[in-house]
């Protein structure tokens, strides 16, 4: 199961995150999936962006984890990737970084509330923060337990993950998500933008309110939707 194509643009991805300062070092990975085929594509682990190429991207079954093609070990982030696969069936591509005022918000385990229009264009409400894992969550499948939590705050009619794109893992660092791997790390990168918007707002007024649901409410039907009006028909 070669899948060119698709090992071609995730490695593109795993390139952006780190020329677009979201990803230090080797802190991060992106993803993308094949629905059809049941599997997504992912970096390996360790392995430095600037040396990175599409042959060393390493292909797992969504459904058991087992890796399908590939001579390298897979991202340690795996099982998360492909919990939330499992979890939100829209999803087609997730990207994990350290990028700095995002990982700075999920380390003070706050929820990046919606202060301002540019906020409200990509995520339809707060982007929400989980709670730790517990001993036992770690002790049994860390990575995997780690997206079962990002799941769990979207569980219930909590929020749409298509709709806010985008979670903090307490303690721990964002990971983003689209309908492929190029949205997924569009999306982490105005996930950083809006945690960085959001710190120094606060830092200027800690009392600030959040913006007027009627004002984030068509923000984001203009760009989303059946509604969205926002850029060229078909573009």
């Amino acid at each position: 199961m070669e899948l060119p194509e698709l090992r071609e643009e995730v490695c593109a991805a795993n390139i952006a995150l780190a020329a677009q300062g979201l990803a230090p070092f080797t802190w991060g990975n992106a993803s993308g999936a094949d629905r059809e085929r049941g599997v997504f594509a992912i970096k390996p682990s360790g392995v430095p962006y600037e040396v990175l190429r599409p042959k060393d991207i390493v292909v797992v079954d969504i459904e058991t984890g087992a890796v399908v093609d590939g001579a390298q070990r897979p991202s340690s982030d795996t099982p998360t990737h492909r919990r939330l696969y499992q979890a939100f069936p829209d999803v087609g591509g997730v990207a994990h970084t350290h990028s700095h005022y995002a990982t700075v918000w999920a380390q003070t385990c706050r929820s990046i509330p919606c202060l301002g229009t540019t906020h409200a264009d990509a995520f339809a409400g707060p982007v929400p923060v989980t709670r730790f894992l517990d001993a036992a969550e770690v002790a049994r499948n860390y990575e995997d337990e780690t997206g079962g939590i990002i799941a769990e705050c979207f569980g219930a009619g909590a929020a749409d993950p298509m709709e806010v794109p985008g979670v903090l893992v307490a303690g721990h660092a964002p990971f983003a998500w689209g309908a492929n791997v190029q949205k997924a790390v569009e999306h982490a990168g105005i996930l950083e933008e809006t945690a960085r918007m959001a710190f120094h707002t606060l830092l200027l007024n800690p009392t600030v309110a959040p913006l007027p649901e009627h004002i984030s409410g068509k923000h984001f039907a203009r760009k989303h939707g059946p509604d969205a009006y926002y850029g060229q028909p078909g573009g």
